[in-house]
């Protein structure tokens, strides 16, 4: 019966020191949609076009990418509280810079500090995970995470739009550093502190090559190639461009826009866990993986041709295609991107035990720097050939992904 109760105690203790995490990449999520809503506002401080602005949030994504490898190794070497805390003093400090800042330069340094900040954001939960999980109770929280993680972009949505509207872009900012306090005081009271495992002494960046070596090898080049698409996609589409597309092509205000990329967030966020379901009844991993991001591909392609003089429009005989129109898209969207998490899987069904936290580091990298070369590639995109350019090129780089991840794990399906 002790033994029972101790492992009873212990599964809540986890539960809830997983919940706190998540909840740390929850602002993750939220800090980094926060100019879907305000780029125009932002923009107009800075006495900078919306598309500069745009490619300069992708410093963001970029410095997230780039910490990935040194975070990975200090949860090696420290353990995941002490790095998951010193991560989110680093996220208020950011969110303030971010929210004082006077022009594109104290800007880019606020948004520096924040995507180095939040890299770990989301590998926190997921080492944890990891490493006192099995694997299939891994691949039910680590879409679990994921999907506590959007709510952030559910704040980003009609509430921030309402803030934004009532006391300026700024405000989002000041109030996220609040919940980055709120956050590291959970993680503090609820993440048990455990000494590092199986610690790899190597330095950074032999660390930082070993990574890059399994992410091109050839069990991982196709789930590599796909994750450098999938979640940049919907990433991309809510943080960035959502708003823009509602607001100037589709003539929303900033509320009513906030609404629709709302119900694109609660599709990302139920969608994980949908999907989840369905790969434990199905058992084709692979097939469900293909067909649904290829499915995300074509919902894109199909929201950029409801624009003006666009040929869903000019089919359907209207001047553009109605707001409804995008909102039933946003959702499915949203549902068919959220496959994110059975990449995970699949890394970790494809190399040997000892190197699965290397393969787990070599997708998370791939995903985020993924997200950052979409969201600087669009802006020029925009900048060029304008929005509903942005989501054709957006579908496109998706529908490439979904066929060299074909390609190279026809072998393993």
């Amino acid at each position: 019966m002790a033994t029972t109760d101790d492992a009873g105690t212990g599964t809540r203790v986890l539960i809830l020191a997983l919940v706190a995490l998540a909840f740390g990449h929850m602002l993750s999520t939220l800090l980094r949609t926060i100019p879907a809503v305000s780029l125009d506002l932002m923009a107009a401080d800075f006495y900078l076009e919306p598309q500069a602005l745009a490619s300069l949030t992708s410093i963001y994504p970029f410095a997230f990418a780039a910490a990935q490898i040194p975070v990975g190794a200090a949860m090696d070497r420290f353990g995941v509280r002490p790095v998951s805390l010193s991560l989110l003093a680093g996220t208020v400090l950011g969110a303030v810079a971010s929210g004082f800042a006077t022009g594109p330069a104290s800007f880019a340094v606020g948004q520096f500090m924040l995507g180095v900040a939040t890299s770990g954001m989301l590998m926190c939960p997921m080492t944890l995970a990891a490493k006192q999980l099995s694997a299939a109770r891994f691949g039910l929280w680590s879409g679990a995470i994921l999907s506590i993680g959007n709510i952030g972009m559910l704040l980003s949505a009609s509430p921030l739009a309402l803030v934004v509207d009532t006391w300026g872009w700024r405000a989002g900012f000041w109030m996220s550093a609040l919940g980055g306090v709120a956050v590291a005081l959970a993680v503090f009271a609820l993440v048990p502190h455990q000494p590092a495992e199986h610690k790899d002494e190597s330095s950074p960046l032999a660390q930082m090559i070993e990574v890059l070596r399994l992410g091109l090898s050839r069990p991982l080049r196709g789930l590599i190639a796909l994750a450098l698409v999938s979640l940049a996609s919907s990433l991309v589409l809510r943080g960035l461009w959502g708003g823009p597309w509602l607001m100037d092509v589709k003539g929303l205000s900033r509320v009513e826009a906030g609404n629709q990329l709302g119900a694109f967030t609660l599709a990302m966020i139920i969608g994980p866990l949908v999907i989840g379901v369905i790969d434990r009844r199905l058992g084709r991993r692979r097939a469900l993986v293909a067909g649904s991001h290829m499915a995300g591909a074509l919902l894109l392609a199909l929201m950029a041709l409801g624009a003006p003089h666009y040929a869903v429009s000019v089919l359907s005989g209207l001047p553009v295609m109605p707001p409804q129109y995008d909102l039933v898209l946003f959702v499915l969207i949203g549902l068919a991107t959220s496959a994110q998490p059975l990449l995970f899987g699949m890394s970790r069904q494809l190399v040997d035990a000892q190197v699965a936290g290397k393969a787990l580091a070599a997708i998370n990298l791939a995903f985020f720097l993924g997200a950052a070369l979409m969201q600087s590639m669009t802006g020029a995109v925009a900048a060029l050939a304008g929005l509903p350019a942005v989501l054709l090129f957006m579908a496109a780089m998706l529908a490439l992904g979904v066929l060299i991840f074909l390609a190279y794990t026809a072998t393993n399906s």
